[in-house]
């Protein structure tokens, strides 16, 4: 069974309840996951507490840092445990998980704690009104006890981009994974013990959203802040609870990302990129595009070769080496995304390629398994090409002036990410700067330096993370002023 980690220790939930982690590559049972009932999410709020207010408060930051490299290197030299247990709740390919997943998982931890060993504060020197000088200066301290929702798509890189910050900075966390993919947020825990992580510093507590772990968690109040990334709706009731304490919130939410192709484009970079950011884990990417406004010269061009590309992706089981495509992470899922695709034919589309389900060996069938999918045909307007659907889909769309293509780009109530395929140099920061999103890639996709600012606009979210952004999140900044008095002896 899967347990919960509260205060160093694996236990089962008070409650006796468990509930079923899936394999969506086949629907078999991975194992059952105890559930966290409200006096587990209470004893994992006290644990991060009194470890906040004692030995994880007490360390200094070069030990506290030096904590987290270790993290860190223990988290590589486990790296098959992880993937494996990723791969198992996610179904994506090992190759995909082993190049990305787990990486950044073990690179979240060494990044921040680069960042807070090396983040500056400021200083103003000035007069107090009798002339006798002043000094003003920043200081930063933890913002206390941190709430950590995490969603299903990316599991161990997202929570741990959000729990490395926030131990770098002196906080406590209480961590609830997704339902869905439980395993290596638990996994984690053995990691912290091993290297000496005081108990109380990370708990997680399993379970669902309303009247389970996540609504207890959100709303208790004991918690200093949360944050979440997932669905938008799920954001605002989040926000809903939090206002009720006042508590900060930081939010990645839901985005339907853009991609703009002009006339110029390399045509093979761009059909790379695409290829990625349409299909790369089953189109279950936050950061993924699901619009692709083509200038019309070359618009017959990128659809065909974008759907040749969708035809050569190969679904299989994530050790497969012939394969390079998974499921999406649930048979209810699968349901959301193929509603979309019936949507689809229903408005209009044209299916260049996909549209359903694909064949796949008998032992597969219970698998959540979608096809890839190109579409034409839709107006712009189209309830396909606004919502977001979190599945391997885009629709294709013509435009002739660029003046069009940032209409239809910044139309939507998104504003996480973009795409932008052009070799005019000015046009690229011309437009990448007129885009409302909060990323803008030209001529390539997902390429991150976790240093730089990350996060979305509008639907997509409040507040920035990354590099010395996180720090305006996971610590409370005071200012201090010293006037001194009498001079010099």
């Amino acid at each position: 069974m899967i347990l919960n980690f509260i205060d160093g220790q694996y236990r089962e939930g008070r409650g006796g309840r468990s509930f079923d982690d899936i394999n969506p590559v086949d629907g078999s049972l991975i194992d059952k996951v105890s559930e966290a009932g409200r006096e587990d999410v209470d004893d994992a709020v006290r644990a991060a507490r009194q470890a906040l207010q004692g030995p994880w408060g007490s360390l200094k930051l070069a030990q506290r840092c030096d904590l987290l490299y270790a993290l860190a290197a223990e988290i590589d030299r486990r790296a098959e445990d992880f993937l494996a247990a990723e791969v198992a709740d996610t179904g994506k390919p090992r190759a995909l998980a082993s190049h990305l997943d787990i990486p950044r998982g073990a690179a979240n931890f060494r990044v921040f704690a680069d960042v807070v060993r090396n983040v500056p504060t400021e200083s103003f020197a000035g007069h107090a009104p009798d002339g006798q000088p002043a000094l003003n200066y920043a200081s930063r301290r933890p913002k206390g006890v941190v709430a950590v929702v995490c969603p299903w798509n990316l599991p161990l890189l997202l929570m741990t981009w959000k729990v490395g910050p926030a131990l770098a900075c002196g906080n406590t966390v209480v961590v609830k994974p997704s339902e869905e993919t439980p395993a290596t947020a638990a996994l984690l825990g053995e990691v912290m013990n091993a290297v000496g992580i005081p108990q109380g510093v990370y708990n997680v507590v399993h379970g669902f959203g309303p009247d389970s772990a996540g609504e207890y968690l959100t709303t208790h109040p004991d918690i200093d802040a949360v944050t979440f990334t997932g669905e938008t709706r799920t954001g605002a009731a989040i926000m809903r609870a939090a206002a009720e304490g006042i508590k900060p919130v930081s939010m990645e939410l839901g985005g339907k990302n853009a991609a703009v192709v002009f006339e110029d484009a390399d045509l093979d970079v761009t059909i790379a990129g695409l290829t990625r950011s349409v299909f790369e884990n089953s189109g279950q990417v936050c950061l993924g595009t699901e619009r692709v406004y083509v200038q019309r010269p070359v618009f017959d061009a990128v659809v065909q070769r974008l759907a040749a590309a969708a035809a050569r992706l190969k679904p299989g089981r994530p050790d497969d080496p012939d394969a390079n495509f998974g499921p999406l992470v649930s048979t209810e899922h699968q349901a959301k995304v193929l509603g979309y695709y019936a949507l689809a034919r229903d408005e209009g589309a044209s299916v260049v390629h996909g549209g359903g389900v694909p064949k796949v060996a008998p032992a597969l069938a219970g698998g959540a398994w979608i096809e890839p999918t190109v579409w034409t045909g839709l107006p712009h307007g189209s309830r396909v090409a606004s919502e977001e659907i979190f599945g391997p889909c885009c629709c294709v769309i013509p435009f002739d002036r660029e003046s069009e293509a940032l209409r239809m780009a910044n139309d939507t109530r998104y504003g996480l990410a973009a795409s932008v395929y052009t070799q005019d140099i000015d046009r690229a920061h011309r437009f990448a700067g007129a885009l409302k999103v909060g990323v803008v890639w030209v001529n390539t996709w997902f390429l991150r330096d976790l240093r730089t600012a990350f996060g979305g606009s509008g639907a997509s979210g409040i507040g920035r993370e990354g590099g010395v952004h996180s720090l305006e999140f996971y610590t409370e900044l005071s200012n201090v002023c010293i006037k001194f008095n009498g001079a010099a002896q």
